[in-house]
């Protein structure tokens, strides 16, 4: 039964792939798929476009690299696999319904499984002393905090001044959905593992380098999924300026300098 459940990651992988190129291909592709208003869907296109052109060769590249023992090979594969549940959860719960729906629904549910059980299979004793004495450790967990506590008060801000005004953000409003689907997902499945990775990867324990790395591969490629949001719904007209995008430039910078660093001093077999 252990074998069966260490293969499963790697059985779902494939499946998670060409869903992937489904989901994101037909959105740029079939007329009418998205509804909403125009910045809902100029912005998925503009995601798509990341998620078929980045996103997915990078899951599959780094899966083969798995496949084949390769260590940072796996820790890619694992961030994306967490790019892949958490992009398709914002599908999920903030596009219309539509003809992909199950999709989305098969998409969260596969990624999430295969996640999970490639984390089990993680031998945290082989990572002891898989990181070399030079990693950064305390400066990317110091960015990693810092990133988390800034959404985290500007989240907080928006939703206590709403508390004491009760005069809805304006990025709730913009987007035209009931809630802010964007603090929802943020506070739950971003901030809490960047906080948890900070706090382990400061302390240099095996755990902390492997979500380090995983949620800041994870960040680079979806920072760069929302700086094309912006830039598409800028083209449509439907934000004021580009310039917009220059949040999610800085956060995608960090976490790629993050994510190079943390590969780059991998000293570890997968296999």
């Amino acid at each position: 039964m252990a074998e069966r459940k260490s293969k499963i990651p790697f059985i779902l992988t494939p499946i998670i792939a060409v869903l992937t190129i489904t989901a994101a291909a037909g959105g740029l592709f079939i007329d009418g798929l998205y509804q909403g208003n125009l910045l809902l869907r100029s912005g998925w296109r503009g995601n798509d476009l990341i998620t078929l052109l980045v996103a997915t060769p990078l899951l599959i590249g780094s899966f083969v690299l798995a496949l084949r023992g390769s260590a940072r090979g796996t820790l890619v594969w694992l961030g994306m696999l967490a790019y892949v549940l958490y992009n398709f959860t914002y599908y999920l719960f903030g596009a219309a319904f539509n003809s992909f729906f199950l999709i989305y629904v098969a998409l969260v549910d596969l990624a999430m499984i295969a996640l999970i059980f490639a984390l089990a299979k993680i031998e945290t004793g082989r990572w002891a002393n898989a990181f070399g004495e030079r990693t950064p450790a305390r400066w990317i967990a110091g960015y990693m905090m810092i990133t988390a506590l800034a959404l985290t008060g500007l989240y907080s801000a928006w939703s206590l001044q709403f508390v004491s005004t009760g005069q809805v953000p304006e990025i709730v409003t913009n987007t035209g959905h009931l809630t802010s689907i964007v603090f929802a997902l943020d506070l739950t499945l971003v901030v809490p593992w960047f906080i948890l990775g900070a706090v382990w990867l400061w302390q240099r324990k095996p755990w902390g380098y492997v979500i380090a790395t995983i949620v800041n591969v994870k960040g680079a490629v979806y920072m760069l999924a929302l700086t094309f949001v912006t830039l598409s719904a800028a083209r449509a007209g439907a934000v004021e300026s580009a310039a917009e995008a220059t949040p999610w430039v800085v956060i995608g910078l960090g976490s790629l300098v993050a994510s190079l660093f943390l590969l780059a001093n991998v000293r570890l077999r997968a296999d």
